[in-house]
This record gives structure tokens, sequence and C-alpha cells, in this order.
């Protein structure tokens, strides 16, 4: 006798098959869902803005031709139309999130031409910033991320067309839709029910593109115009003969840093009480405001804008001014009989772009001996970047006077804690220094982020104070500046591009020079202060302190 095998489901000669109870009611559980997944990824990736904070857009009137498209295809051209629509919609994606990154860290969207060269540096910074295995984690994410919408978006597109061809009676919602859109129909005053921007980041960065095409011969235009270019030695910064004059970019040292109620009482404090000690030891000050080219990051931006006297906003205008022979600022005190140099603690590795300032000596983290704790990004603390200025330049014997560029960085992002001011003579090679590390660093509220910001800004103002006191004399005349605002994260949404601008000189002589640019007395300047767009400087400058060559 055969052994009767248990089978899962009986056939009846009318009904067909009988499947085990519950099976059928799981699977179509489990279409619903994953129906209801794609569309909820494709409203997302259609209606979703590219900055933080902001709110989703309502019904995406982009999706509507894409709707008639699929309901008019044939099988196999619809669904090849279905995967690239998937593709596409998946990279407006990744262009959304790119410009939340861009817009929280540069106030400004992704510009897809000319901010690839910025994802290594950033990669750079965010290692200093939270340690090498954190930094690898984070972009395995992204690139987790990245890929997943490459192959999630076009199966959520595919699926939906599927049910669309099955369910033909969606085009009468969709013409619904389009309705709305072309009548202005409103379910609460002043909020449309559909919108025809949802797609508008694709529309803007094709135009920054066109705009980006059309800047390199702009900018050679404007290069072309130099009046110093060929200015004699003997015609330059003749009233700075004779004087070592450094120029001190202060990261992220904004007009927020002195105006803003969350930080200016304990910043105005330092410089108001800086502005008297220097009084006391004879030295005069004037300030005001520039107009920084850069925002919330990218200082060689700010650095190369303030050389230059031309407008360097974006890394193609960078890499055409570096490739160029530009008459600079510090080469003009270079061509003047002055030795110039510049201290880049922020620099690891060769810096070939530096050739356009034609400085003597360019130190970088690698040659100022520094053997104390690091500080997250800001490696090398700012009281022991000047004391090494002040070591390897200021007291060669027989030197030439000296023109510096020093660049502080305690302030930079992510403004980790900083160390105390100590005495400049047991600086040595910065062991003395305590604290350092990188623990915490992603763990802290806003406030707090904020707060450590504050108290950076006070740290690298402290130090410049403190450098003009020690070893301050007639002979030295020290301007010092921010690089550019924070990010949006310190200043708030919409916040200016202004930064502060200070020169500080025993020589009444130096000050006298400038007593037409308006400039206020004191370490900081109020709100009422003089505000120049930062390119400008360089010939008003020049101007000032020697005949102009004509």
């Amino acid at each position: 006798m055969k052994t009767l095998q248990r089978i899962p489901w009986r056939r009846d000669a009318e009904a067909g098959p009988v499947r085990p109870r519950g099976t059928g009611r799981a699977r179509a559980v489990l279409a619903w869902t994953a129906t209801a997944l794609a569309a909820l990824l494709v409203l997302v990736a259609l209606a979703a803005p590219n900055q933080l904070g902001r709110p989703f857009v309502r019904i995406p009137v982009e999706a509507l031709p894409g709707v008639a498209v699929v309901l008019l295809l044939p099988g196999r051209a619809r669904r090849i139309g279905a995967v690239v629509a998937g593709v596409a919609l998946a990279l407006l994606s990744i262009l959304k999130l790119l410009d939340m990154g861009f817009f929280a860290t540069f106030a400004r969207p992704f510009d897809p031409m000319l901010d690839w060269r910025l994802f290594g540096p950033a990669v750079e910074v965010l290692s200093d910033s939270i340690g090498r295995p954190g930094a690898i984690g984070a972009v395995i994410g992204v690139v987790v991320l990245i890929l997943g919408l490459l192959v999630l978006v076009p199966l959520a597109v595919l699926r939906l067309t599927g049910i669309l061809v099955r369910h033909r009676a969606v085009s009468i919602r969709t013409v619904a839709w389009l309705g709305c859109a072309v009548f202005g129909a409103q379910v609460v005053a002043g909020l449309p029910v559909a919108v025809t921007n949802a797609a508008g980041p694709a529309y803007d960065h094709l135009r920054l593109v066109q705009e980006d095409f059309g800047d390199r011969r702009a900018f050679a235009a404007e290069a072309s115009v130099d009046a110093f270019r060929d200015s004699l030695g003997p015609q330059l910064l003749t009233a700075l003969r004779g004087k070592d004059v450094v120029f001190t970019f202060v990261e992220s040292y904004g007009r927020d840093a002195v105006e803003n109620p969350e930080y200016a009482p304990q910043v105005n404090a330092v410089l108001d009480a800086g502005t008297r000690q220097l009084d006391a030891a004879g030295f005069g000050s004037r300030s005001a405001f520039l107009t920084s080219a850069a925002t919330g990051g990218g200082s060689h931006l700010a650095h190369s804008t303030l050389q230059s006297g031309l407008w360097i906003d974006n890394q193609q205008r960078y890499l055409q001014l570096t490739s160029s022979t530009r008459f600079t600022l510090s080469t003009a005190f270079k061509r003047a009989g002055w030795r110039t140099v510049c201290f880049a603690p922020a620099n690891t590795r060769a810096w070939p772009e530096g050739r356009i300032y034609g400085y003597d000596r360019i130190y970088d983290s690698r040659d100022m001996g520094y053997r104390g704790p690091t500080y997250a990004m800001s490696s090398i603390p700012d009281q022991y970047t000047v004391s090494a200025f002040q070591r390897l330049e200021r007291t060669a014997p027989n030197r030439p006077p000296l023109f510096a560029e020093i660049d502080l960085l305690s302030s930079h992002a992510p403004w980790t804690p900083v160390p105390r001011l100590v005495d400049y003579s047991g600086i040595g090679d910065g062991s003395t220094f305590g604290g350092g590390g990188q623990n915490g660093v992603l763990d802290r509220t806003g406030a707090q982020v904020r707060a450590d910001y504050r108290q950076t800004i006070e740290y690298s103002l402290g130090v410049l104070i403190s450098y003009v006191q020690t070893y301050g004399d007639d002979g030295l005349v020290m301007v010092f500046l921010g690089d550019h605002q924070p990010a949006p994260v310190i200043t708030g949404e919409n916040a200016s591009r202004d930064v502060p601008i200070t020169i500080v000189a025993r020589d009444p002589a130096v000050l006298e020079r400038i007593s037409g640019w308006g400039w206020q007395d004191g370490l900081r300047p109020d709100p009422q202060a003089p505000v120049w767009k930062m390119d400008a400087f360089r010939d008003r400058f020049l101007t000032a302190f020697g005949p102009l060559s004509r």
C-alpha cells in the first residue's frame, strides 16, 4: 500500500487550489506594505526640500508628465522609462542631500561643477575632528546611502508603474492634481495644494553650471586690470619702511562674534579689555568690517581675496588666480624689500598654490617643532603658532623687516576646548599645554557648540592681545581679521558675510595714514563701523602706505 503524503493544499474541480489559511492575507499585506513604502520613497524624493528645517513641498506637479508617459508607453519601453526616471529621481535626491550639507556648512547650495574638489579636504577635516575610524565610518555610511538610493528609488518607480498600469483610474486623480496646480486651489489660505517647483534644485544647479562657464571669462577680464602690477619696489609701502607687518587671520571670527547677543558680551569684554591694555602700553588701534568672499568655510577664498584684490568666491576663481602671476599683497612687500613668510599650521604637506604669494618661506605643521597635545582640527594651539613665529623669524639676527601671514586655527570648527594662555617663556615645544583630544565632539547640544565657539574666539583674540603686549614694539604693525563667518549652526540663517578687521601699531604715523578711512578707535568695531568688500582692501592699503604707480 502506498503511503499517503500530506499536501499543502487540495485542488477542487471548481474552486482551484486552496492555500493554507492566512497565506494569501500575509502576501497581500506584504504587497500593500511594499507599495506604500515605494510610494512614500518616491514622494519624499520629489517633495523633500534641499535645506534642513524647510517644510516639505506639497503635491509635486512635476510627477504628472511622468504619470502620463507611463500610461502611454508600451510594456518594454514603459519599464525602461520607469528605470530611467527612477535613476533621475535618485540623482535628484542625492543633489538635495548635498545641498543640505552645503547650506548647513557654507550657507549656499552645492555647485556640481566646482565643489567636487572639496570632498577630499572635507574627509580630512572630519578625520581631524572625530578621528580616523569615525571618518571612515561616516564615509562608508554616505556611500551606502547613495548606492541605496540608486537601487531602491528605481525599484520603487518600477513597482508604482505596475500599479498605475493595472489601475488606470489613477489618471483621473492626476488630472485633479493638475487642476489644483493650475487654478491654485488651497486648503489653508496661502498654502497651495500643489506646487510646480518640486524639482527646482535641479534647475538651479543647471543654472549654476551655466554661470560657472561664463564666470571663467569674466574673472579673466577682471584680473587683467591691476593698477599696482608694474609698481617699482621703491614706490611701494614707503610709510611702513622698517616695520614688521603681520597679517593674522582668525578662523571663523565673524560679525556675529561682536554683535550676536549669545557671544558679544563675553567677546567684546575681551576686546575692550585688550584695547585698554594696549593703550596703556602705547599702542593705538582702528577697527571696521570687511565683507568676506566666503562664509562657513573656504578660508583660502578669503585669504586670496584679501591678497589679490579680486573677488575669489569659488574654487574655479581660486584655481585661475593661483595659476596666474597676479600681484598680491605679499609680493608687494617682497618687491619693496621685506622678507615674506607664511605660518599655515593647517597644512600637512606641500602647498603648490602658495607660489602666487611669493613667500620666502612657508611654515606648515611639520616645520614648527610642536610636540604638545592635539586639539581636534586645530592640532597646534594659536599661542604656540605666534610663539613659533617670534622664535623662528623675529629673533633672527641681522634680518630685514618681515611681512608675515599667520593663520590661527583654534577657533576652527568643530570648536573644541582650547588650552589656557601660558607665559611665553615656558611654551618650549608645546608640551606644557594640557588637554587636547577629540572626546565629546559629537555629544554636544547646539547650545554647547555655540558656547564652545565663543570660548575659542575669546582664546584666539586673547592670544593676539598677549602677543602684542609681550613682543610688541615701535617696529610692529599687526593687522588681524576674521576669514569668514562661522557655519549657520552658529549664526543662524541669512547672516551677513562681514568680518571684523583691526590695525594695531605703536607708531602714531601708521594710524595717521588711515585717518581718512573712518575706522573706529579700539579693537572692537561697533554696528556703525565702515564696511568694505574684502577685495577692496589691497588697493586701499597699498595706496594709504605708499604712492600709487602711474
